[in-house]
């Protein structure tokens, strides 16, 4: 692909997010948008487009919700203030994650803190539950872990068919994650962290889901998909999928 055309995609791939950034918010995220408990995770906002995707994934006032290995904390606190204080969020991490990155939990465990409608839940990879049904299961950038060795390995089977237990009927299930070579499956899981697309949908929809649909927001045409998402040609500007899902209801 010569670089004029790399060049025309990212423009293109830019206005298709700005274009979507341009809808309103729903008035629940817009409040969580300004949230002043998030000033910090707020700033990368711009990149990220939390807003934008909880708007997408349908978060509503008094939802119950699965921060599904929340990471540094960024979608917690939109997804907190976005179902307020007669929703809930149940922070996932599994055991083996957390033996391997466990140096995440405890900043983690200060910034949940904060927020009285966040509960902490530590389980096996293999084991996933909730303590009640939920209306949405949103993970960022984790799912490609699972097929891995440190995680189990646990087969993406078992934890999709989990979610759809978990679920409530018509719930949501909502996986972003970094984009791997068309055909690759899961070939780049662990050496790039990187999932092909096709493949997450094919494991989702073979556990009962149905696909409603994607969003081009974190879409980054110039990532060719062969480089390491840590390389810092890449770095926080990789190509991204973003999958809905629904529990038939």
């Amino acid at each position: 692909m010569n670089m004029q055309r790399v060049a025309a995609l990212a423009l293109l791939a830019t206005a298709c997010a700005l274009a979507a950034s341009a809808e309103p918010l729903p008035a629940n995220i817009a409040a969580a948008e300004k949230d002043p408990a998030r000033a910090e995770q707020a700033k990368a906002d711009g990149v990220r487009h939390g807003p934008e995707i909880l708007a997408f994934a349908g978060v509503q006032p008094g939802a119950k919700v699965v921060d599904l290995i929340p990471g540094g904390g960024y979608w917690t606190s939109l997804l907190s203030a976005s179902v307020g204080s007669n929703g809930h969020v149940y922070a996932v991490w599994p055991a083996e994650y957390v033996k391997v990155d466990g140096d995440e939990v405890k900043p983690y465990r200060d910034l949940a803190a904060k927020y009285a409608n966040v509960s902490i839940l530590e389980q096996p990879a293999a084991g996933f539950t909730a303590p009640d049904k939920v209306d949405l299961v949103f993970t960022a950038q984790n799912y490609h872990d699972y097929p891995d060795k440190f995680m189990g390995p646990t087969d993406p089977a078992v934890l999709n068919k989990a979610v759809f237990a978990a679920l409530k009927p018509g719930g949501t299930y909502l996986i972003v994650d970094h984009v791997a070579q068309a055909g690759s499956g899961l070939r780049d899981t662990d050496t790039l962290h990187r999932i092909d697309p096709a493949t997450v949908k094919s494991q989702v929809t073979a556990a009962g889901f149905q696909f409603v649909g994607e969003s081009k927001l974190l879409a980054h045409p110039a990532d060719d998909h062969t480089k390491k998402v840590f390389d810092k040609s890449v770095q926080g500007h990789t190509d991204q999928f973003i999958y809905k899902f629904r529990k038939p209801g």
